[in-house]
């Protein structure tokens, strides 16, 4: 079954209480954590995400876009994260597997997430070890952009290697999921739809998750 992971940085930040009973019909809740150093945004962090917590019982997919993200997996853990997923380029692949490490003591899922630039074949040794892949189809750092289709190969790739080698991980697919592209992504191979505008942007945000569950 595909799931469905509306982003709240498309939500309106003045009532993130109502934001998120707004997609409460979601499997799961996507958190963009930005450090404006890893990228160039600056979006939301711990007491944002203890917030959330504290208002929801759904599934808090944290995806940290921060250099060394070893240094905050267990402040994420303690606010309430359910599964923090970090970028293969945000440290050198020893400090990769140190915040894999942190993640498996503090008992979170455990992800992590190549930009556009990055090949499928980065995820090989990390993959027996990790819950999610997440593929990125925009660059990140900013919401909206439009769906990067030279990364449905990647998808492709990533989800044969997923099949041969932890067939239990989730790949999960964000940038540019709309009722278009989800069907292309989907059939690539993703899982999870990470989708920020064509939920939160939806007059009916429940009528939107059911369209992209293809339902």
């Amino acid at each position: 079954m595909i799931k469905i992971a509306p982003s709240i940085l498309s939500a309106d930040f003045a009532d993130l209480g109502r934001e998120v009973r707004r997609v409460s019909s979601a499997d799961w809740l996507h958190v963009d954590v930005m450090d404006g150093m890893f990228v160039s945004n600056i979006s939301i962090g711990v007491p944002v995400v203890k917030s959330l917590r504290k208002a929801t019982d759904m599934f808090l997919d944290v995806h940290l876009m921060i250099e060394k993200p070893v240094r905050y997996i267990d402040a994420f853990a303690d606010a309430g994260a359910d599964l923090l997923s970090v970028h293969l380029e945000a440290d050198m692949p020893p400090g990769i597997r140190a915040a894999l490490e942190a993640m498996e003591r503090r008992g979170v899922k455990k992800g992590i997430v190549l930009r556009p630039i990055t090949a499928a074949e980065a995820v090989l040794p990390y993959i027996k070890d990790v819950d999610l892949i997440l593929v990125m189809t925009v660059e990140p750092g900013f919401g909206g952009q439009k769906f990067m289709t030279d990364q449905l190969p990647k998808i492709e790739a990533i989800r044969r290697y997923i099949e041969e080698y932890n067939p239990a991980c989730h790949l999960e697919v964000d940038g540019g999921v709309d009722p278009n592209t989800a069907p292309l992504v989907v059939r690539a191979g993703a899982d999870v739809l990470v989708a920020g505008s064509a939920v939160y942007g939806a007059a009916d945000p429940a009528a939107a998750i059911r369209t992209l569950r293809g339902e």
